[in-house]
């Protein structure tokens, strides 16, 4: 695996990263090899990303926790960093808080100010499917039901196939996210949810390859100074997951699209926004648009080693973000992988041949670095660890049943 080379910048100004799992890591690794101090509070569980040897510090927090406690223990952290650091959220749920508690945060921390609205807008798939709609981005077929009886009835404005997924991600219901091919599956799928946090999007046909990514950072007049397209060609969990293995590819179409809508919004900070292609009319539609940054950034470095972590940064602190041009089918996995190919080879959908071949171009791996192995080393006990309890507790059932006999 290799890497584009480093930019040299002034690396004085701190980074506070709050929660995520690679994406964070990414962050860390980023910054932390131009020799930013970066810092860290990450989430309950704790994640193997804290492991890394380019964090400055890590902090445990539980985010469920009450939000004034977060805002008390982010003052002292502030005070420990000792100077303004660059804030950077890595969750949904992170990204809101900070835009609603951006009066607090201010003073120890710097970060884009952005309204509550439109981080809102942008994060509930409903706002943001009315948003996109009234700009003119493409978008696919979505009901809203507001009970559980009328969810039969939506089967006649978006008929099977269909995606179940969660509108807010902060509430009941809100993580739902499910292919769906019969009404009956269709009832299990929302079974205990809050539906009225639920939406009912046409699955538009098409492999995995069709989901097409944008990522890039916005200035504070909503100018792109960074921005990568990419396609996902798979994910984990399979057909509905996260990029497991994603591809930069030049998509003109899909940056002026993003372009657009955020120049309209007047965005500003990383953003993090995906697409399918639908092949039946030849027009690509959005399926959300993230206002942070995202899991798969690193798939999304220049040939002079920029992504939109660096240009953020180097905005951030007024300095220069020199032009830089996407590699061309650089390649980056996420671990998880492995097991997402099991199923796609159980579905008939990958062969052997075809795994191998799609490795060929690997560049950067979201938990393996060689500069930095202990994140993996931790991923890969966990995983082992995992595989030895299921291990015991099917010899533990094997032998009770024969016991019983």
């Amino acid at each position: 695996m290799t890497r584009p080379p480093a930019p040299h910048i002034d690396a004085s100004t701190p980074v506070l990263v709050l929660g995520g799992r690679q994406g964070a890591l990414g962050v860390a690794r980023s910054l932390g090899r131009l020799g930013v101090p970066v810092y860290a509070i990450y989430e309950e569980p704790p994640s193997q990303t804290r492991f890394s040897r380019y964090w400055k510090e890590t902090l445990r927090w539980d985010f469920s926790r009450p939000t004034p406690g977060l805002l008390d223990f982010l003052d002292v952290i502030g005070r420990r960093i000792g100077r303004p650091a660059l804030l950077i959220p890595a969750t949904d749920a992170l990204a809101m808080f900070v835009a609603e508690h951006a009066d607090a945060l201010t003073g120890p921390f710097v970060f884009p100010r952005l309204s509550p609205h439109l981080v809102f807008s942008l994060l509930s798939k409903r706002e943001m499917f009315y948003l996109a709609t009234r700009i003119g981005i493409p978008t696919a077929r979505t009901a809203f039901p507001r009970s559980e009886d009328e969810v039969p009835r939506l089967l006649d404005t978006v008929p099977l196939p269909i995606m179940v997924k969660g509108i807010d991600p902060r509430l009941p219901g809100g993580k739902v996210k499910a292919i769906v091919r019969s009404e009956r599956a269709l009832r299990a799928a929302v079974d205990g949810a809050d539906i009225t946090n639920v939406m009912i999007q046409e699955y538009i046909p098409g492999n995995d390859d069709a989901v097409w990514m944008f990522n890039g950072y916005f200035d504070r007049e909503a100018d792109c100074l960074a921005g990568f397209t990419g396609r996902k060609l798979r994910q984990w969990p399979p057909y509905r997951g996260v990029t497991s293995l994603g591809i930069c590819a030049r998509n003109d179409l899909v940056a002026d699209l993003t372009k657009r809508f955020m120049k309209t919004v007047g965005y500003h900070g990383i953003l993090d926004v995906g697409y399918r292609y639908d092949a039946r009319d030849g027009r690509y539609k959005i399926l959300d648009a993230n206002p942070r940054v995202g899991a798969t950034f690193r798939l999304f470095v220049g040939r002079g080693g920029m992504d939109v972590v660096r240009a953020f940064y180097l905005d951030m602190t007024q300095q220069p973000v020199p032009p830089d041009e996407s590699i061309e089918g650089r390649k980056w996995l996420l671990e998880e992988d492995i097991f997402s190919c099991r199923q796609y080879w159980r579905d008939g959908n990958l062969t052997f041949a075809g795994w191998a071949k799609s490795l060929w171009g690997i560049q950067e791996a979201a938990w393996f670095a060689f500069d930095d192995p202990a994140p993996f080393v931790s991923w890969a006990a966990g995983i082992m660890g995992r595989l030895a309890r299921a291990l015991v507790g099917g010899r533990n059932r094997a032998a009770r049943g024969l016991h019983a006999g």
